[in-house]
């Protein structure tokens, strides 16, 4: 026999039983899980709040300028918007029950 093939078989045979023998033991798989979650919560807090308000906030390289043209676009196509919304008030339609 190929030691390969007997480690593989191995390796094989005990993914085949790791369900089963987790369910037998159902509370200790359940604490390590338990142990496991917490531990990757505490990392990810750690990382986006603690280690977060030590570092000095950057200044930025450029300030923001208002663009004028973009606002005037918005604004028209609201108007636009609102113009058609009070215009539905307006119409009459039909009632079809009658």
């Amino acid at each position: 026999m190929n030691p390969s093939k007997l480690k593989v078989k191995k390796v094989g045979g005990f993914f085949k039983k790791l369900p089963r023998t987790l369910g037998e033991k159902s509370l200790l798989t359940f604490f390590i899980l338990l142990i496991f979650a917490i531990i990757i919560g505490y990392l990810v807090f750690y990382k986006y709040s603690f280690s977060v308000g030590k570092r000095e906030p950057e200044a930025p390289k450029t300030l923001l300028e208002f663009q004028e043209k973009n606002y005037e676009a918005v604004l028209k196509i609201w108007q636009e918007k609102e113009k058609r919304f009070e215009e539905t008030d307006l119409k009459l339609y039909p009632d079809p029950f009658r």
